[in-house]
């Protein structure tokens, strides 16, 4: 016990005295240290603690930051703030400077940061770098942004498939001084195209004498530039790859996908379906103008605001049940609420089996019967448990006798079981719908599945009372 105190009070001890690098980069910038004496301080710190730092200068400071650094410094900052902070950062420097940055970044991340400053620079910036990383960056930027060349790069070792191992070898020592991405060496034919990949261990273990043909491996995965990333991202997260191979139409090696992009993908994906289920043709962030963020919600909004009149008119339709049976009105939000979710449940298990693109017709019938049957079977333990609460609290709470508490619980009972069944249904339905007619199934969002469910609540509770209350059992509150 005494040690783990001891572990605890060294680990606050640890957390208290931790350097405040962004103060001391701030600092730094403030200072009046000559630009080269600067740099040298400033050399001592990651490039994520710069760019940290980044936020808290003005723009004065900044242009100061960009004047004192180098451009491997620039571009390892650059590697680490958001894409858009990087592109403002980055718009603010001259040119030539410009120019050494991008040269020094990797060449997916500067074909980003391009892409977002204005035309004219963009050209000048480009017309400066070198020949090979202007082929480079023109061919990233060629590529739509929903189309998986855009995320790849060309920081990767490409050899022939016609070497030796000793040729191979010369070959990796001599890209790699250019080249970070050397654990997979990519092999292509005489025509450029796709041969295979070797593993840079193999490589290096192999004997001078072993043919190269025998360390390539030749059904190594790969994916086409012009694939949109939605086809291809299921494939990609089950590659155990670190690097995936990106080709042209005509099977030529143009680059490759790195594990982190491919990460980023799926992060940047999972952001813009939340967005899509929230019921936002966009995402949004924290510090986005009020009137960018209302022109992104606005369109959904509108055609909730339509479905909501339809509820609401519905609603008035069963204006005579609700004038002879006040009481039921208490129990709407019952039944609407777990409508509700009870879609909005399926509705996320449906899009998540759809980014399976092989599933049959079989197996999607499959799914919506599967989903009535959950939506059935917690309907009758939840009407189960309504019918029993809801009876005991009208009939000893309400004063009622038990007959009327009963039956009315009854009603609420047997509402809710058809309710959430059928609102399970139309939770799967309509993202199949949606797919069936190449729409992202994700714009099947959750408000929107809510507002059909409100209505089927509506029409089963309200027709149920008038049914089975008024019509058959004759009741009146």
């Amino acid at each position: 016990m005494i040690n783990e105190n001891i572990t605890v009070t060294a680990d606050k001890e640890a957390a208290a005295v931790r350097p405040d690098y962004e103060s001391e980069i701030i600092s730094v910038i403030r200072s009046k240290s000559s630009p080269k004496a600067a740099q040298n301080k400033l050399e001592d710190y990651h490039g994520s603690d710069i760019a940290q730092a980044i936020d808290s200068l003005t723009l004065q400071e900044r242009k100061k930051l960009c004047r004192i650094c180098s451009p491997s410094m620039l571009a390892e900052a650059l590697e680490h703030l958001e894409e858009e902070k990087a592109a403002e950062f980055f718009s603010e420097l001259d040119v030539k400077k410009a120019a050494d940055v991008v040269e020094e970044l990797d060449t997916d991340t500067a074909a980003n940061i391009l892409h977002t400053i204005e035309k004219q620079k963009r050209e000048l910036i480009i017309e400066a770098l070198p020949a090979d990383v202007r082929r480079d960056v023109r061919l990233l930027a060629s590529f739509d942004a929903d189309e998986i060349g855009s995320k790849m790069t060309t920081d990767c070792i490409v050899i022939r498939e016609n070497l030796s191992v000793p040729e191979a070898m010369a070959e990796l020592v001599s890209q790699a001084k250019e080249n970070d991405n050397i654990a997979t060496v990519f092999v292509i034919d005489e025509d450029d195209e796709f041969y295979g990949a070797i593993e840079l261990r193999d490589l290096l273990t192999a004997k001078k004498t072993v043919p190269l043909d025998d360390l390539i491996l030749t059904s190594f995965p790969y994916v086409y530039a012009h694939e949109s990333i939605d086809d291809c991202l299921e494939d990609l997260k089950d590659y155990s790859e670190a690097f995936i191979p990106v080709l042209d139409n005509g099977n030529r090696f143009l680059g490759i996908i790195t594990s982190q992009s491919i990460v980023e993908v799926v992060d940047e994906e999972m952001g813009e379906d939340y967005a899509k289920l929230a019921g936002l043709i966009a995402e949004e962030d924290l510090k986005e103008p009020l009137l960018r963020s209302m022109k992104k919600r606005l369109p959904w909004l509108f055609i909730l605001l339509g479905l909501g009149m339809v509820v609401s008119s519905v609603v008035g339709v069963f204006e005579s049940v609700v004038s002879q049976l006040t009481m039921i009105m208490a129990f709407q939000s019952l039944i609407l609420d777990m409508a509700g979710n009870v879609g909005t449940q399926s509705l996320a298990v449906t899009i998540r089996v759809l980014t399976d693109e092989n599933l049959t017709f079989g197996q999607k019938m499959h799914l919506v019967v599967k989903e009535a049957r959950v939506g059935f079977f917690n309907g009758i333990i939840l009407g189960v448990i309504s019918v029993i609460f809801v009876g005991l609290f009208i009939w000893l709470i309400k004063s009622k006798d038990a007959v009327f508490a009963f039956s009315v619980s009854g009603c609420i009972g047997v509402s809710l079981l058809l309710a959430m069944a059928i609102s399970s249904m139309v939770g799967t339905l309509i993202p199949l719908f949606f797919k069936r007619i190449k729409v992202d199934p994700a714009v099947a969002s959750g408000p929107l599945i809510t507002t059909i469910n409100d209505l089927v609540a509506v029409v089963t509770y309200y027709g149920l009372s008038g049914l089975l209350l008024i019509n058959v059992m004759h009741l009146n509150a």
